[in-house]
């Protein structure tokens, strides 16, 4: 019997601009159990350098912490910290932060028996160097295209915010109130002040995001999603 050289058998790296399935991406990726990021945007693989903690680390912990308290005082919210997301054949990103909705309450995304995300969250957020990233073109058009229905993206070195929400097929510019509040369309309660963040000034932010879980807005969003848990089927 003729056998095949080993190098022929083995799978190939991942290499930042291969144009790949996203089958073909999913098997290199796990056949490289020491890679950390990778991400397959419009068919096209990006994988991520080293991170630094001022410019992606710290600024991630912060969002974390915000939507953590928020999705641990909101039933039937989960969030995920760089879970892997089957958006469409030719998206599976990477996000720094996923909020979605439970399937039981009317969740447009599911777990895989595989347990990765497969369709759009209702909320995605990024960490971004700068505005020139991949996250406000080719990945945003993907999410949009894909019904994600509100997308954050900070851009750390620009020191920015754009918060983005779906509307007719487009996205649209979220902007703060006369108090200087964002809130998001999707998720009753989920206040947030841009400056504030953008400082690193947690406790601020924290008490502005309990200013809007002590809402009328987010008592009655839990509500509901209580009601919609206790429906059978």
């Amino acid at each position: 019997m003729v056998t095949m050289p080993q190098k022929l058998l083995s799978v190939p790296p991942l290499e930042n601009g291969d144009r790949l399935t996203r089958d073909q991406f999913e098997q290199r990726y796990q056949a490289m159990p020491g890679l950390k990021k990778a991400e397959l945007i419009e068919g096209v693989v990006y994988v991520a350098a080293a991170l630094r903690f001022k410019s992606h680390g710290q600024p991630h912990g912060h969002l974390m912490t915000w939507l953590g308290v928020y999705a641990a005082l909101t039933q039937g919210v989960a969030l995920g910290d760089n879970s892997t997301v089957r958006l469409d054949f030719d998206n599976e990103p990477q996000p720094d932060a996923v909020l979605l909705l439970d399937e039981s309450v009317g969740g447009q995304a599911r777990l895989s028996d595989d347990d990765y995300v497969e369709g759009a969250p209702e909320f995605v957020a990024e960490i971004a160097a700068s505005s020139a990233a991949i996250d406000l073109y080719d990945k945003k058009r993907a999410y949009c295209r894909n019904g994600v229905k509100e997308y954050l993206v900070w851009q750390v070195l620009d020191h920015k915010l754009d918060w983005f929400y779906l509307q007719d097929g487009d996205y649209i510019s979220l902007f703060a109130d006369a108090d200087g509040i964002i809130k998001s369309q999707v998720f009753p309660g989920l206040w947030l002040v841009e400056a504030d963040l953008l400082a690193g000034k947690m406790q601020q932010v924290l008490a502005v995001l309990q200013t809007g879980l002590n809402s009328a807005e987010h008592l009655a969003f839990v509500q509901s999603l209580a009601e919609k848990s206790d429906q059978p089927g």
